[in-house]
């Protein structure tokens, strides 16, 4: 992704960076620990391998994540957040994930919670 060398003030660069649907929930997942393209797939509903692969491309150039490659056959390779940015932005996320769960809450949607596994506060 090409970033845009003008922007109105920091916020605007940042959100450039984790915009879009899946690139939040790449990095949420990545906070339970390094893992495995094939299990990022399995653990992000609905995202499909090329677009894992792309969003995870720009998330490395950016340096909220980063990767491991292990030799052998089959060639395994795990993405983990960056100690500083990644896990940097990981307290905008929760503050994010929480105001989503109380807005679930305060609108008679907690069952969605649970359903996901969520647990409410």
């Amino acid at each position: 992704m090409k970033m845009r060398d003008d922007y109105t003030c920091p916020l605007e660069l940042v959100h450039g960076m984790i915009k879009g649907k899946w690139k939040p929930i790449i990095l949420w997942r990545l906070r339970l620990g390094a893992t495995s393209l094939s299990k990022l797939e399995q653990d992000i509903e609905g995202i499909t391998q090329k677009m894992l692969l792309e969003h995870l491309k720009e998330l490395t150039e950016y340096g909220f994540v980063d990767k491991e490659s292990h030799s052998g056959y089959p060639l395994h390779v795990v993405y983990f957040l960056t100690e500083q940015m990644g896990k940097q932005i990981l307290e905008v996320l929760r503050i994010m994930q929480h105001i989503g769960i109380e807005y679930l809450k305060n609108n008679g949607r907690e069952q969605e919670l649970i359903s996901k596994n969520v647990v409410p506060d």
